[in-house]
């Protein structure tokens, strides 16, 4: 029998490579193998991968968070070989190395597809929590958890659910899910189907989730629809809670259905009669109500006639003497008011209002109660460049022209012996109620003045229209002459375009106070006061001259005409 050399060290490498199945050179170190669970020994199972000694593993490593590890003795499992051989002789194995790299492989196989992935939320972290997707760590950002903000996510801890893989990095390791975007979609294929079995114009019960400040979202059975705050009731409403609360089940017709953002409009008031339906016959046009104040806005108040329906009473119809006045300054909210009916708009569900016009007009009461030549008495409320204004009965103001404050002075100096509040006395000249205008005098109270409106020989009643009278200038004013007919005759004004038929003789600033000139009665303004012109005179008596000399003169010049027919008159 042949002897055997001593074995060398290179021989026992290779004995031992043979006997490890190339473990020794590395064949099996950083490889996912598989083995058998041998034995379980407190919280480490015993694992035979084939090598020369057995190695151990924390049970914890086969179960995912908060879950139990269900091994048993005879399963075979994946594990990571970290080392064939530690201090101990054992050999190092890894389940969570296996579960993580099949993890991976799988997970970028899934998200490729964009295929859900099941995991558990397992811890917090800053920003959001923590996924165990069976084996790989990926995190979840706090606003990926839910559609809505979840205050408390610990009900959705330790519990295996589908996840989105947003995005993924092997080389760093990072994988970012969601959670929401799996329940968005959820939603989506619920809503669409729940949608196909919807229609316009269906009357369907739901719950009230929500409410906000334009309206409240009510869920049909797994969508939600919105009703909106115009839609609750045909009467005003300022805030959805003041018909309903969160909770209640209503009863609500499908207004609109929009298939492409699978939007749902809800209404209530669409199951009531409409109160619009006959307004106009109902409300016509001039008839007086009795009313709810609404709403004050800057342009008017709405007032509600019955349930349902309003009306505007803009700004301008609101009051006869109080304006550019905030429409809070006159009416305010609930206030009962009376008003007239203005305009209807059936079409356009809309009634216009007048407050103004359900009260007497004060210029028609102050002309009934006090007609022309009436004294009256007032406050003066403001004095301007060309009279006063005088306040009276009713809320309304009269004028004192500046020309009827005085005899013998100007305008100028008649104003400046008034002030702001004083009690004045004055006669009403005259009332023009469309104009919404009071004309009053105060020199016609003098004593020896002509009465307003007098007949007397040496007053208005006295003139005619066409009359050449001889006047008396009272005032030079820019805008003509204020003049009396006679000695205490009625007095009258020329306008500065009646001083003369040229423009050279039209220049108030030729004549004087106190100068005596002949002037035609042309006509009369409301107060009866007398318009003298003497242009009119000048072409009354140039046609005059012309009727009565043109055919017996024939080539003479007109102004020998004109002083023939002088002379003839001297």
């Amino acid at each position: 029998m042949a002897t055997t050399a001593n074995p060398t060290r290179d021989d026992f490498a290779a004995l031992l490579d043979e006997s490890l199945g190339g473990a020794a050179s590395g064949g099996f170190e950083g490889r996912v193998v598989k083995g058998t669970v041998t034995a379980i020994e407190n919280d480490k199972a015993v694992i035979d991968v084939g090598l020369k000694s057995e190695g151990r593993v924390a049970l914890r490593e086969f179960a995912m968070a908060g879950q139990p590890h269900g091994l048993s003795v005879g399963d075979e499992v994946e594990v990571y070989v970290d080392r064939v051989e530690n201090a101990d002789g054992e050999a190092m194995l890894s389940r969570d190395r296996a579960r993580r790299e099949a993890a991976w492989d799988k997970l970028e196989n899934e998200f490729g597809e964009g295929k859900r992935v099941e995991g558990v939320i397992f811890g917090r972290v800053k920003g959001g929590f923590t996924v165990d997707l069976d084996g790989a760590v990926a995190f979840l950002p706090g606003s990926q958890v839910d559609i809505r903000p979840v205050r408390d996510v610990t009900p959705l801890m330790d519990i295996p659910q589908p996840f989105q893989i947003l995005k993924m990095d092997r080389r760093r390791g990072n994988i970012v899910v969601s959670r929401r975007a799996v329940l968005e979609e959820t939603r989506a294929e619920q809503r669409s189907g729940l949608i196909q079995n919807l229609a316009e114009g269906q009357i369907i019960d739901g719950v009230v989730k929500n409410i906000t400040d334009y309206g409240a979202f009510v869920d049909l059975g797994g969508i939600d629809g919105l009703l909106h705050v115009t839609d609750m009731s045909y009467k005003r409403v300022n805030h959805p809670s003041e018909v309903i609360s969160i909770g209640d089940t209503v009863r609500v017709q499908i207004v609109r259905i929009n298939q492409d953002t699978q939007r749902i409009s809800l209404g209530m008031k669409q199951l009531e009669s409409d109160p619009w339906d006959g307004v106009a016959a109902k409300y016509p046009v001039g008839a007086k109500l009795r009313g709810t104040v609404t709403n004050i806005t800057e342009y008017g108040a709405f007032v509600e006639l019955e349930p349902g329906i309003e009306g505007l009473v803009h700004v301008s119809e609101m009051s006869w003497t109080k304006k550019n006045v905030h429409p809070g300054k006159i009416v305010s909210t609930s206030q009962e008011v009376d008003v007239m009916v203005l305009e209807v708009d059936s079409d356009k569900r809309r009634i216009s209002l007048g407050l103004k016009q359900a009260q007497q007009n004060p210029w028609e009461a102050f002309a009934e109660k006090h007609p022309v030549g009436s004294v009256v008495e007032g406050e003066v409320k403001n004095a301007t460049e060309f009279g006063l204004f005088i306040g009276l009965d009713g809320d309304v103001d009269g004028m004192v022209h500046m020309s009827d404050i005085a005899w013998g002075i100007s305008g100028e100096d008649a104003l400046a012996l008034h002030r702001k509040g004083e009690q004045v006395s004055a006669v009403v000249l005259d009332v023009d109620v469309d104009k919404e205008r009071i004309s009053l005098g105060m020199k016609q109270l003098e004593k020896g003045a002509p009465a307003a409106g007098g007949t007397s020989a040496s007053s208005a009643g006295s003139l005619r229209r066409g009359e050449t009278v001889t006047v008396t200038v009272l005032e030079v004013r820019d805008g003509g002459l204020e003049v009396q007919a006679g000695e205490d005759g009625a007095t009258g004004f020329i306008k500065r375009s009646d001083l003369g038929r040229d423009r050279d003789e039209q220049r108030p600033d030729r004549f004087q106070v106190g100068q005596k000139i002949d002037a035609m009665v042309t006509g009369f303004d409301r107060s009866k006061k007398p318009n003298f012109s003497i242009k009119a005179r000048q072409l009354a008596e140039e046609k005059e001259a012309v009727e009565q000399y043109g055919s017996s003169d024939a080539g003479a010049s007109l102004g020998d005409i004109l002083g023939a027919a002088l002379k003839a008159k001297q």
